[in-house]
Parts: structure tokens; sequence; C-alpha cells
């Protein structure tokens, strides 16, 4: 009888374990699955900001250009074609593919000193790898000045017009939707119809305008030589683009007027100066030299 009973009590407390060992599988499992879930979330938050921050130069001034609804940039705006070629320039400069020729002892001026390929290693944007094969293969080589000329196509030279990179704001509002911030719609305008692309994802611009408005705001320095130089340039080239107003607009008087004082002292600076100190990006001061000379 007492065997009996102890192995009634043994198989209780075997099946009591079992269940207990089920229960903290159990839990060991759903453990793992909310901590996937969080992993993943977070690897999503990552490739959210990854893509944001994946903006060229030339992107992140056509958003800054770009109509939310409608999808197209202002009709009036005659700057933004050149101001886009300026941006590969930038851009290209800032990865360290291009720089300018040595100044040399007679200290030539910026816009009169060549722009040479430091590297030819592709940058994975077909654009930017477009533009900077024309100036590798280009010899002699030319000045800053007269690579925006060529490759907006505003050169008198028959010979030359191959270097003009075409369509280029079609292929930045594509490379834009590619990366979900804007889509693709046809509109009728009477006489014609127009490929658009109105704004799909409005995180990424408020981002972006955000990121403009707190440069010169909450994050001024008051020394352009420790501003960032991404968005040093962005706010440089927005200006040339005549795009920088659309990022202020949404501003209290106050801060408008505060942050458009700011951008005046950066417009003001003298490119040749700022060229010359620690730290600074040549190319960058040549194409602003180009647009405000």
């Amino acid at each position: 009888m007492s065997s009996l009973t102890q192995r009634t009590s043994g198989l209780v407390q075997r099946r009591t374990e079992a269940i207990r060992s089920a229960a903290a599988d159990k839990e060991r499992e759903s453990g793992g699955e909310e901590d996937d879930t969080r992993r993943g979330e977070e690897e999503d938050d990552d490739k959210g900001d990854s893509k944001e921050t994946r903006l060229t130069l030339m992107e992140e001034v056509l958003l800054l250009g770009l109509k939310d609804r409608e999808g197209y940039t202002s009709f009036w705006n005659d700057c933004i074609s050149s101001g886009l070629r300026g941006c590969m320039l930038v851009e290209l400069a800032l990865r360290g593919r291009l720089h300018l020729e040595p100044c040399g002892v007679r200290r030539k001026g910026l816009l009169s000193r060549k722009v040479i390929c430091k590297s030819d290693a592709p940058t994975g944007d077909v654009l930017l790898d477009e533009a900077l094969k024309h100036v590798k293969e280009t010899q002699p080589p030319e000045t800053v000045q007269s690579w925006i000329e060529l490759l907006s196509g505003e050169t008198w030279n028959p010979l030359k017009l191959h270097y003009q990179l075409r369509n280029v704001r079609e292929r930045l509002a594509k490379n834009l939707v590619e990366k979900g911030v804007l889509t693709t719609e046809k509109q009728n305008f009477l006489l014609f119809d127009m490929t658009t692309h109105p704004l799909t994802n409005s995180t990424i611009k408020q981002r972006l305008i955000k990121k403009v408005q707190d440069s010169v705001l909450e994050k001024w320095v008051n020394d352009p030589n420790r501003m960032d130089k991404r968005i040093l340039a962005l706010i440089l080239l927005a200006h040339s683009s005549d795009v920088l107003e659309n990022a202020f607009a949404p501003l209290q008087d106050d801060q408008y007027d505060l942050g458009m004082k700011r951008v005046h002292t950066l417009l003001e600076l003298e490119p040749e100066k700022e060229s010359t100190k620690p730290n600074a990006n040549e190319l960058m001061w040549a194409v602003v030299a180009a647009f405000t000379k």
C-alpha cells in the first residue's frame, strides 16, 4: 500500500515538473518573440533614419523646392537647374571624389582653379557617377564655373554638349520615389500631360525642414567653420537654387526674421577667405563663389 502511494506521489510530482517545464518553455518562446519584435522595430527605426540620411544634397534641394500636393517645382524658378549641378560637385567633393588643384605660389582664386578627380570609386548614385566620369575624362581640366555650365547644357560650344546631364529633376524625383518619399502621378495641363511627383512621406520632408531651421535657430553656432559641412552646403545651395525660403515659411514672424538674419550672415561670407580656414572644403566654397560672383 505504501509502495502504491509512493508511485502515485512520484507520478504527480513528475507531472507537476512537466507542466512547469512546459510553461517555462512557452514563456521563453514568447519572450524570444518579443525580443525579435523589439529588434525588428529597432531595425525599422534604423532603416528610417538611414533612409533619411541617405538623401543626397541634390535630392534635399529638390525636395525643398517641390510643392507637396502638386509634385513639381515652381514654373518661375529658373535657378534650380544650375543649383542642382552645383550640388553634384559639392556632393562629390564631400565624398572625397573631387577637389581643386593646388592654388600655387601665386594664390589663384577659387574660380580660376581647375576641378581634379581625386578618386573614381563609384558612389552608388547614377547621376553622381555620370558627373564624376565627365570630370575624370576631361583634359585639360575645367573650372567649377565651367562645370556648372557644362552639366547644365548652358554652353555655346556644340562639341561640349555631350557633358549635359539631362532630365536631372525627373531622375532625382524617381530616386525619391524609390526611397518612399514621393509618388508618381500624371496631371493634365490642358495642352499637355505632365508627370508629377507628389509627397507621400511627409515625415522625411519635415525632418529636412526642421534640420534647416534648427541650424540657424536652436543649433546656431555663430561660426560657419564649426557648422556641419553638409548642412552649411545645403543652406547655401538651397539659397542659390531659390528654394530656401520654403524651409522658413512655416516659422513664426520673430523666428523667421532671426533665421533669415543668420542666413544672410552666411551669404555675406567671403568664399576666398573661408576656403583658407582649417578643415574648409575648397570646392564647396568655389561653388558658392560661382553663384555669388
